[in-house]
C-alpha cells in the first residue's frame, strides 16, 4: 500500500491489546505513517495528566493526527472513532455510499457495544479474577458463545462481514483470534474460523499485530501490582 504523499505521520498510543491491535491494523492497512508512543496500562501511564489530555476515559487507544482536518493537530480516543476517523481521512476501508456505511457502522457498533465488551469480562473471570465465580464465568462465556453465533451467521455468504473487507472485520479479529481464552471452540463457529484464518493471513493484519508484541506476554498481568491498577482503577 502506498504511503500517502507529504503526511506527517500519526501519533499512536497504544498498547498490544484487542484494541489497540484495530488502529496499528488500520495504520497499517492504509500506509498511514505513524510513531507509537507505548502506554504501559500495567505501570498506571493511561492515567498520566499529558495522556489524560488526549485520552478523558483514561484508555487506549489514542491518537494525534498533526495534520487534522483543517490542517491543525486533532486527537482522538475510543477506537471505534478513531477506525472512522482514519477511514474518513484515507477513503478506504469505510465507504462513502451511505447504505454500505450503515452496514460497516452496524458491525463496527456490534463490536464496540457487546463483542470487545463482553469477551473482556469473559477474560476477566476466567483467567484475571482473584477468585473463581461460577456465576460469572458461565454468564461471560455463554454470552461469548452466542455472539460467535451471531458472527458466524453472518459470515454464512459473505466473505467478511460487511460485505467488502472494513474497519469492522478489523474491529473484530483482535477479539476473536483470542477464542481459547474465551472458553469456545472455533470448530463450533466454521464460518467464523474461515473469515479469520482470512484475517490472520492478510500481511498488514499480521504486521499490526506485532507492533510491540514483545511486552504483551510478559507476566505482568499475574502481578497484583498490576491488578490493582488494571482492575482497580488507580494509579501505580
Amino acid at each position: 500500500m502506498a504511503v500517502l504523499a507529504e503526511q506527517k505521520p500519526i501519533d499512536l498510543y497504544y498498547w498490544p491489546t484487542p484494541n489497540g491491535w484495530k488502529i496499528s491494523i488500520m495504520l497499517e492497512e492504509t500506509g498511514t505513517p505513524y510513531t507509537v508512543h507505548p502506554v504501559n496500562i500495567g505501570k498506571g501511564e493511561q492515567f498520566k495528566p499529558e495522556f489524560l489530555a488526549i485520552s478523558p476515559n483514561n484508555r487506549m487507544p489514542a491518537i494525534v493526527d498533526p495534520d487534522g482536518p483543517d490542517g491543525q493537530p486533532i486527537s482522538v480516543f475510543e477506537s471505534g472513532a478513531i477506525l472512522q476517523y482514519l477511514g474518513r481521512k484515507t477513503g478506504q476501508f469505510y465507504p462513502q455510499d451511505e447504505r454500505k456505511r450503515v452496514e460497516v457502522e452496524q458491525w463496527l457498533f456490534w463490536q464496540m457495544g457487546g463483542f470487545g465488551p463482553m469477551l473482556g469480562q469473559t477474560h476477566h473471570f476466567r483467567i484475571y479474577a482473584p477468585e473463581q465465580v461460577p456465576y460469572a464465568i458461565n454468564r461471560y462465556t455463554n454470552e461469548a458463545n452466542r455472539l460467535y453465533g451471531v458472527l458466524n451467521r453472518r459470515l454464512e455468504d459473505r466473505e467478511f462481514v460487511a460485505g467488502e473487507y472494513s474497519i469492522a472485520d478489523m474491529s473484530i479479529v483482535g477479539w476473536a483470534k483470542l477464542w481459547e481464552r474465551q472458553g469456545q471452540n472455533i470448530g463450533d463457529f466454521p464460518n467464523v474460523k474461515r473469515w479469520l484464518d482470512t484475517m490472520l493471513a492478510r500481511p498488514a493484519v499480521q504486521r499490526g499485530l506485532k507492533v510491540s508484541s514483545e511486552v504483551r506476554n510478559n507476566g505482568d498481568m499475574q502481578d497484583p501490582a498490576v491488578q490493582a491498577v488494571l482492575f482497580g482503577q488507580r494509579a501505580r
